[in-house]
């Protein structure tokens, strides 16, 4: 009824945030890496804002649905899990379907600490896992000049776009 079907684009483009209430007792982890604060971000798994919105940006592209449906906070399997399972997890699903990723751009927003030193790691992590060249993942950071829970130093979040390219030889 008058709806257009044309050919997948060749590329396809995904955004994905995730936040986390920052807690006393639990460990910071950012893109897989712990780091020394008082505070850790509170979570069903280990909190990874930047690798759960990295997730979500991936299968988001791919019209895979979300994190949650694939990695629900209800089930007691994932209770404690490390992120860097449910991406790989994830990279499959999306190869399964035909992608590759092409690169990423992240940012993350927190009051404190600072982490940018921690990029380099991060990067490092990521690469890894997603086998794709450091220099396809772009980690920033930055601060809500203390407005809000982020400010407040009560939260953290993390927004990520992720491109990836479908097989030419997919239909």
């Amino acid at each position: 009824t008058g709806v257009q079907t044309c050919a997948l684009p060749i590329y396809r483009i995904g955004i994905g945030y995730d936040v986390h209430q920052l807690v006393p007792e639990r460990k910071l982890i950012i893109g897989g890496i712990v780091i020394p604060y008082h505070s850790g971000s509170l979570g069903h798994s280990d909190g990874d804002v930047l690798i759960h919105a990295l997730i979500d940006a991936m299968l988001g592209a791919a019209n895979l649905g979300d994190i949650g449906s694939h990695f629900p906070d209800t089930d007691p399997k994932l209770k404690g899990i490390d992120s860097k399972i449910l991406l790989k997890k994830a990279l499959s699903l999306i190869t399964e379907k035909g992608f590759a990723l092409v690169n990423i751009d992240s940012t993350i927003c927190l009051q404190q600490p600072k982490i940018g030193q921690y990029f380099p790691a991060m990067q490092s992590i990521l690469s890894d896992i997603l086998n794709i060249e450091k220099e396809r993942i772009s980690i920033k950071a930055t601060t809500t000049e203390k407005l809000g829970f982020i400010g407040k130093m009560e939260g953290i979040s993390a927004t990520t776009v992720a491109l990836l390219k479908k097989s030419e030889t997919e239909p």
